[in-house]
């Protein structure tokens, strides 16, 4: 199953919401997002079909290892290429925001070269 990039928005907020919690369930991800009930829902339900995401007896929502594998390429993306941008001069506010939207799209070969980039010059104390 290919994933719209609002199932990587999904998995990448369950994943961030993991992080600070054990328990996550569909009301802290559609308050994190800003979405409805049905809409977090309906997600939720494709997600689970997919194989991405189990749900608790208790509701608490659950990553599969390839629901965690996508969370976590999305979030990477999205951590490193706003610290980019910001690097650039670009806002946090707006960095993260472009970053949203690029995390999706940049094809892994850009994505591992801007990685690459960053990573050297971090080693090198510069701030590229």
């Amino acid at each position: 199953m290919h994933l719209q990039e609002s199932g990587e928005m999904y998995l990448e907020t369950i994943y961030i919401l993991s992080k600070k919690s054990n328990y996550v369930r569909s009301i802290d991800v559609g308050e994190y997002m800003g979405y409805s009930k049905p809409s977090v829902s309906r997600a939720i339900g494709i997600l689970k079909s997919g194989g991405y995401v189990t749900v608790d007896t208790d509701g608490s929502l659950l990553l599969t290892d390839s629901g965690l594998d996508v969370a976590k390429k999305i979030y990477e993306r999205h951590t490193l290429l706003t610290e980019f941008l910001v690097r650039l001069g670009v806002s946090r506010e707006t960095a993260s925001e472009d970053a949203c939207k690029m995390e999706h799209d940049i094809s892994d070969e850009t994505f591992d070269a801007m990685k690459h980039h960053v990573e050297k010059h971090k080693s090198l104390g510069d701030d590229a």
